[in-house]
């Protein structure tokens, strides 16, 4: 089990006090791309066409952790949408 997997399962556990460097490092292991324009805002795309924009202040709102979660869910293990 590779470190975004363990974020990931942590995340499940328990969606309070994370930060954004976090997410983008599950993102990334899990085919997301990111980005954050100069902006208090990231965004977090798949290639489906599943987009969640994220507050980057810290720390990060549990609702927007369990959409990411959902968001991820909601992809294959080869990164298509379920």
């Amino acid at each position: 089990m590779g470190k975004a997997d363990k974020l990931l399962a942590a995340m499940r556990r328990n969606p309070l006090d994370w930060r954004i460097e976090q997410l983008k490092t599950v993102a990334e292991a899990h085919g997301l791309d990111w980005r954050q324009p100069g902006s208090s805002h990231v965004t977090f795309r798949h290639a489906s066409g599943a987009i969640l924009t994220v507050p980057a202040k810290r720390p990060i709102k549990p609702i927007y952790i369990k959409l990411f979660i959902r968001m991820l869910e909601g992809l294959g293990n080869d990164g298509t949408e379920t």
